[in-house]
């Protein structure tokens, strides 16, 4: 299965942070309902076989609702679950090895913070990118931030989707009109919220008022 443009347009990427002792895959739900369109599953902390038991309930969910599912940087863990595909960063796994391990039919995202890198991932097999961070972020420590200049070049440097990632939310996603992007990657916009789906539903208006040409 390979993504769609109109599959990247809300892209919920989960995080345990917020879980206060609820299920993730209750909150995925909740994500889902609202309208999320696409799921990663990123895990750092837990050991092999809790995130593959984790990656089968997800992948089981997404699968319910339509909506693709990937695995973050664990071409292994994919491989083991069956999910759709992987999202890689510039430190991981090279984009043509994920794809070589995956097969052609499999969804391969990689992470760019430049034109340079974006065309190579594009070159090397990836379906789309997910360039950042675009905001300030409190969700990753060490993201570089992109520039609307440099977003909005790399987005015409490639022909695969493009998606913005970094301290997007509701009250922001609207400075990425006119950039190029499909979309819009999040964490705490939807996961640090009270309630999710409504949030998911709000964010998911807002970017799709801000992707439409």
């Amino acid at each position: 299965m390979r993504c769609d443009k109109k599959d990247l347009l809300l892209y919920a990427v989960t995080d345990r942070t917020w879980l206060h002792g609820a299920a993730l895959e209750d909150h995925v739900e909740r994500a889902l309902k609202g309208g999320a369109t696409f799921v990663q599953l990123r895990e750092k902390e837990l050991d092999h076989d809790a995130f593959l038991a984790e990656a089968f309930r997800l992948k089981a969910l997404c699968a319910r609702y339509g909506v693709p599912f990937v695995i973050n940087d664990d071409v292994g863990i994919a491989l083991e679950c069956g999910a759709d595909g992987v999202h890689v960063g510039q430190s991981d796994m090279e984009a043509g090895d994920v794809r070589a391990r995956l097969g052609p039919d499999k969804i391969v995202g990689v992470s760019a913070q430049t034109v340079e890198q974006a065309i190579l991932a594009e070159r090397r097999g990836a379906d789309y990118l997910g360039v950042g961070a675009v905001f300030p972020t409190g969700s990753k420590a060490d993201a570089d931030d992109v520039s609307h200049e440099t977003l909005k070049a790399i987005c015409e440097a490639v022909s695969i989707p493009v998606i913005a990632i970094g301290g997007i939310g509701a009250g922001n996603v609207h400075e990425l009109a006119g950039s190029g992007i499909c979309g819009v990657a999040v964490i705490s916009a939807i996961f640090a919220q009270p309630d999710i789906e409504k949030a998911t539903a709000e964010l998911k208006a807002r970017t799709l008022a801000a992707v439409e040409p």
